[in-house]
């Protein structure tokens, strides 16, 4: 029809009604000339000095227990009053400048009337409070805050005005989407040494480009494998190269993106995750640190029964393995807590795979240095096989950040190239922290720390299990006063000789006190902490100590943490207790015979660290002639 009205396209836009009524509330406010400024506390006493002065204009009593103190405009010049003589639009504050409660309203009264009659005190006034302009005013900021929360809300709604979205959005999977078209740069070429784990990760990576190769035969793809390693491995950089490998939609995630404050959401988001990744299969979901939502559930749950960790993991296991589970999914996730995960989601079906991802080896950690040496600008005889040797027990983080720290040095040297001496400093710094060269240390107190470190090498050198010294230290770094640097045999498996040398060696700094000053310091603190932790190993893990037997209290799944009650009586708590006294104070007593036999060897050691600060392996020949022991190995040299 030709008088048909069309409908209206006409919608308000719910910003424009909250900034009116902020705006309205501004204009209330600069006509009520306060300009949020809000009124200071006073004391009594401090008003009646102001009364006295002659200061105040006028007092609004409201209720009969708050007054209200306005100051002439001769008082606002005052310092005295300079916080409230401006309001925050920088205008002269018209006030209330000051409120303070009173007591007594009629004795006030009394002395607000005598005050007028002297002259002090213009007028009062006595009053319910029910002025509305203050009364919106204090509202204002819940209103803004209600405004500003309706309009998240219809944000998060996806629809906005009439748009028709969900009523949340929160319950969205925060899954990040890499598919064939992403740029991801990283390859299996870049994932230096994890031999093995690579392989297992390459093999997942083919499942899914080729699964007629493995189907044909009757198997099955795996549904899930789970790397499990130490911190800074290569997990997540595995994970980022079967991004950049697989021709699949790939999706990564934390574990704490699952947890929301909300109930339900982190159940919501699993189930959406997993809705789109079947949507896009064949697909790779990569779910990293699961332990924080795969944590076991205990017996005895403390938080309540409606838990929604719980219920996270429980919605995980349900679509990892459960009716209508779409075996074109796969799960690969991360943890360095894999003792703490629970049963039901390591089993076969869910995880089919663990993958450990071991610190790298001497040839693993050579691959890595290769790796982040590239983009380096090095002297052409760097030693990557020295530098792969000392660094045992670096991750592939750990090397990364090496490499990156000796850029830094040779570029604070103002060096064209990084070269030998810059990584060695680079391993210094990150072991033992920051150098202090200004610190202050007193004659008497760098001898004793001399003669502590002398003592670590002196011992050390003499024990044929002991690890080979690389240099001995006096230089202040980090939280330690001095140092002795070795190089340890990177073993498989411990002998109990091996691990009693090693606490020997550590043991001979507080012996060589003892030796030298016939008394001894605080200084040997983190040497007995070390033993300490070494001798409870041998009686309470590896079953080494004679008196308990081959008796092991270590719980590999991890679950003793929920046990509330040592797993031995007290009498064998006792004798662990002893025995590791033992064990220490006999390797204690054994450094002090080897000190004894060389006490002139160990002060002179100790004369030519505190001359040179710094010595290494080549001066503690020169003392005690060649070591008679080979380097990483167990037994004598062949004369």
């Amino acid at each position: 029809m030709a008088d048909e009205k069309k409908p209206s396209n006409f919608r308000i836009n719910p910003w424009w009604i909250y900034v009116s009524i902020i705006l309205i509330f501004l204009v209330l406010n600069m006509f009520s000339g306060s300009g949020f400024q809000e009124a200071a506390k006073l004391s009594s006493s401090k008003f009646n000095q102001y009364l006295e002065k002659g200061q105040v204009e006028k007092v609004i009593v409201y209720n009969k227990t708050e007054a209200e103190v306005f100051l002439k405009p001769s008082a606002l010049k005052d310092k005295e009053h300079k916080k409230v003589a401006t309001d925050l639009l920088g205008r002269l504050n018209k006030g209330p400048h000051y409120t303070f409660d009173i007591g007594n309203d009629e004795i006030f009264q009394n002395k607000l009337e005598k005050a007028v009659s002297e002259g002090k005190l213009k007028d009062f006034d006595f009053k319910p409070k029910n002025n509305w302009t203050d009364l919106l005013i204090q509202l204002l900021p819940i209103i803004i805050l209600v405004g500003v929360w309706l309009f998240i809300m219809r944000r998060m709604s996806g629809g906005g005005a009439g748009g028709g979205g969900q009523i949340f959005n929160i319950g969205k999977s925060k899954a990040k989407l890499f598919d064939e078209k992403t740029d991801v740069k990283v390859t299996f070429k870049d994932v230096a040494g994890l031999e093995g784990a690579k392989e297992e990760v390459q093999e997942i990576v083919e499942f899914l480009k080729n699964p007629e190769k493995y189907t044909t035969l009757g198997g099955k793809i795996p549904k899930g494998a789970l790397l499990v390693g130490p911190p800074g491995t290569g997990k997540t950089l595995l994970a980022k190269a079967v991004a950049g490998e697989a021709k699949v939609p790939f999706f990564s995630l934390s574990g704490s993106d699952f947890v929301e404050m909300f109930v339900g959401v982190g159940a919501s988001r699993v189930r959406d995750l997993f809705k789109q990744a079947k949507d896009k299969s064949p697909s790779i979901i990569f779910i990293d640190e699961i332990d924080a939502v795969g944590r076991a559930r205990g017996k005895n749950n403390f938080s309540g029964s409606n838990d929604e960790r719980e219920n996270t993991l429980n919605q995980l296991l349900t679509e990892m393995d459960g009716f209508g589970t779409n075996t074109h999914v796969i799960v690969l996730a991360a943890t360095n807590r894999a003792d703490v995960l629970d049963k039901a989601l390591m089993r076969a079906g869910r995880f089919d795979r663990q993958i450990y991802v071991d610190l790298p080896d001497v040839r693993e950690r050579k691959e890595i240095f290769e790796v982040h040496l590239k983009p380096l600008k090095k002297v052409d005889d760097l030693d990557i096989d020295f530098l792969a040797k000392q660094t045992p027990g670096f991750s592939g983080a750990d090397i990364a950040n090496v490499c990156n720290e000796a850029a830094l040095i040779a570029a604070r040297k103002d060096k064209k190239m990084v070269d030998k001496q810059d990584f060695l400093d680079a391993v210094d710094r990150i072991v033992g922290g920051l150098e202090k060269k200004n610190k202050i240390v007193t004659p008497a107190e760098k001898r004793a720390i001399a003669i502590h470190e002398a003592g670590h090498a002196t011992v050390s050198w003499m024990l044929e299990h002991a690890a080979p010294l690389i240099k001995v230290t006096i230089v202040p770094r980090g939280q330690s006063l001095g140092a002795a640097w070795y190089l340890p045999e990177e073993r498989l498996i411990v002998r109990p000789d091996q691990m009693l040398d090693e606490m020997c060696a550590t043991m001979g700094g507080r012996a060589a006190e003892k030796v030298v000053f016939d008394t001894i310091s605080t200084g040997a603190l983190s040497d007995l902490e070390k033993v300490t932790k070494q001798a409870r190993a041998m009686v309470t893990i590896y079953g080494l100590n004679d008196k308990l037997g081959n008796v092991t209290y270590y719980d590999s799944s991890g679950q003793s943490e929920y046990n509330f009650s040592k797993p031995y009586s007290e009498e064998t708590a006792l004798t662990i207790d002893k025995e590791i006294s033992a064990l220490i104070e006999k390797q204690y007593q054994r450094a002090i015979t080897i000190l004894e036999e060389n006490k002139d060897k160990l002060i002179q050691l100790a004369d030519i660290l505190i001359e040179k600060e710094v010595i290494f392996k080549d001066d503690l020949e020169v003392i005690f002639g060649k070591r008679p022991f080979k380097d990483f190995e167990n037994h004598p040299v062949e004369e």
